[in-house]
């Protein structure tokens, strides 16, 4: 009885050392960092170039004193569209879709030459696109030249093959086997013209003060959006092409300013003799449309 009353104090001492370590392992094990074995989360979405982001702000982050001031009223003028008739409206439409669903991306464009008159016009067309606050935030770079277009081939498609092997995942790459698609752009040599589209992420006043170009990436899209659609109303093919991590290269091969970023680039000519494209069908009006 006299041995374990003296020991009593020295077991309770040891008693409370064991918790105290017991507790502070635990601790521990809460704050222990991912091991080795634990697999960070797969990314939602594919990787995509810091170009093509659209960085368009209400409110933009630059200095009061870097920033024009607003510019003054517009004056309003009558505007009288020609008014058809339900039949003619709805033979137009009819005609424009029919226009419209006969476009497909061609890959095999024909080095024939296309008039210089044709590519303005259809460029004109594609500046008449609404833009936030008619700021008209777009410049198309029409390449002719035949060095400067195999310049081009050669940065894009030296970008697109790391695109392919090793940024795009693997996904990504199968979806596009299907259409026979990879990194290799001969038309950006046999193309007659190649347009590439810039938006301008700022404007410049002639007191050297930026100008505030909102929604600058839908506004360009848009256009790009009436330009397919006049190079198929002059006969012309082309192929939607976004070449990936490119931009800064294109933009000083191009001699662009930094406000302006590349959002596309298209070839435009004539269909090769030879040329195919992949049986595809489009979705039905009730995949597409929701009225209510």
């Amino acid at each position: 009885m006299a041995i374990f009353s003296t020991l009593t104090p020295v077991f309770v001492a040891v008693l409370c050392i064991v918790i105290a370590l017991i507790f502070k392992n635990f601790n521990k094990s809460e704050k222990k960092p991912k091991t080795l074995d634990s697999k960070p989360p797969v990314p939602t979405r594919p990787w995509v170039d810091e170009d093509l982001q659209d960085d368009t702000e209400i409110n933009p982050d630059e200095d009061d004193d870097e920033l024009a001031e607003s510019e003054g009223d517009v004056s309003h003028v009558p505007f009288s569209p020609p008014r058809y008739s339900e039949a003619e409206m709805l033979h137009r439409s009819q005609e424009f879709y029919a226009l419209m669903n006969a476009r497909r991306s061609v890959r095999f464009i024909s080095p024939e030459p296309v008039p210089r008159d044709i590519i303005e016009n259809v460029i004109r067309a594609a500046g008449t696109a609404p833009s936030g606050a008619h700021t008209e935030p777009w410049t198309f770079v029409v390449v002719a030249d035949a060095q400067t277009k195999s310049e081009i081939r050669r940065i894009v498609e030296e970008e697109e093959e790391i695109n392919y092997k090793q940024r795009m995942g693997e996904k990504w790459v199968t979806d596009l086997k299907r259409l026979r698609t990879n990194w290799v752009k001969e038309y950006l040599d046999t193309a007659p013209f190649l347009i590439l589209i810039f938006k301008q992420t700022y404007g410049m006043h002639p007191s050297g003060k930026k100008k505030t170009h909102y929604y600058n990436e839908i506004s360009v899209s848009i256009s790009c959006g009436i330009l397919l659609a006049a190079l198929q109303n002059a006969g012309l093919v082309t192929v939607t092409t976004t070449p990936l991590n490119c931009g800064p290269q294109l933009r000083q091969l191009l001699q662009r300013p930094l406000n302006e970023k590349l959002l596309m680039l298209l070839p435009a000519g004539f269909p090769s003799k030879d040329a195919t494209v992949p049986q595809l069908s489009r979705k039905p009006l009730d995949d597409i449309m929701v009225f209510v």
